[in-house]
């Protein structure tokens, strides 16, 4: 695991933000309409609309998360749905704990 290039990606208060997000995206994202709930992620276009920043910054934003495993992607047609990847934020946290 390189805890310093995840900490790169981290140093993005709104990187945070979108992780914080969807930690329980029901308390910060609407309903969504072509899935019946959140247990595939949150429409990139709902993150989008949350932050206010361009799309194109919000897909760098969400493949650089993606990138260092916090995110999972899914395809619903042309549509694409995150989800956090706890398994891969715990391993961080805790080789974090392990190294300070």
């Amino acid at each position: 695991m390189d805890t310093i290039a995840i900490n790169k990606v981290l140093s993005s208060q709104v990187r945070v933000d979108i992780l914080n997000w969807l930690k329980k995206p029901e308390d910060h994202f609407p309903k969504q309409v072509n899935v019946p709930d959140f247990s595939d992620g949150v429409c990139v276009c709902h993150i989008q609309d949350k932050t206010g920043l361009s799309q194109s910054t919000i897909s760098h934003y969400l493949m650089m998360l993606h990138k260092i495993d916090f995110l999972i992607a899914t395809r619903h047609g042309k549509w694409t749905y995150y989800r956090r990847n706890e398994d891969e934020i715990l391993h961080y946290i805790h080789t974090l704990s392990d190294s300070l």
